[in-house]
């Protein structure tokens, strides 16, 4: 049995709705490496005015990042100096 090879989410939907991966456990192979490797980035939570949350925004779109990136690059800065 093969999983179809298509970009078409609904036929793939189809496929896993009557098949499970116990299909295909003689394509399965055991990996020695880590898959998941965990300790990389973490969410923060900042609470910001609707002032400065407007202000972020546009200084995030004049660069052509979003906010949460912009917000990441200053605390690198920060860190840094």
């Amino acid at each position: 049995m093969k999983i179809p090879e298509t970009d078409s989410i609904q036929a793939l939907a189809d496929y896993w709705d009557h098949h499970d991966l116990t299909d295909h456990e003689e394509d399965l192979e055991e990996v020695e490496a880590r898959v998941f490797v965990r300790g990389g980035a973490h969410d923060l939570r900042v609470t910001l005015t609707p002032n400065e949350q407007a202000e972020l925004r546009r200084r995030a779109q004049e660069r052509g990042v979003d906010e949460a990136t912009l917000i990441g690059e200053w605390v690198r800065e920060k860190l840094a100096s």
